[in-house]
């Protein structure tokens, strides 16, 4: 097998079925059509996949065009295990429900953080912003 640079190595995985984490924390799966030099993806038959815990949701999406600079992680899914999933499926609407409900906890307890770290006299650490750098 030769090695291809950059991502001209991508060419191999046309037409595979892969997973794709996006810089926004999605998680998208479909089917690489096509990719540039950029490493722009075009995702056939997508599907959105939502995590909360060990109970995941699927969201269709169709067809995807994903800009190269937002791909966090790529691979190819292993279809002989696909179907055998340690996740429990569940409606769309409830894992929206469970997506919703996992984030407030979370602003909740970056509050609570936020405020004691206030209390003892410390100065919490701002966000960061792209535009920064």
């Amino acid at each position: 097998m030769n090695y291809l640079p950059g991502t001209a190595s991508l060419v191999e995985e046309i037409d595979k079925k892969l997973l794709v984490v996006l810089r926004d924390g999605r998680t998208l799966i479909g089917y690489l059509r096509s990719i540039d030099q950029f490493a722009n993806l075009v995702l056939h038959r997508t599907i959105e996949r939502i995590h909360v815990g060990k109970k995941y949701g699927d969201i269709p999406r169709g067809i995807f065009v994903v800009r190269g600079e937002n791909v966090v992680l790529l691979g190819e899914i292993d279809l002989e295990n696909e179907n055998n999933p340690q996740l429990e499926e569940v409606p769309i609407d409830d894992i929206l429900e469970m997506q919703r409900e996992e984030q407030i906890q979370k602003q909740q307890e970056e509050e609570r953080k936020k405020k004691s770290m206030l209390e003892r006299g410390l100065q919490p650490h701002s966000e960061l912003h792209d535009d920064l750098f």
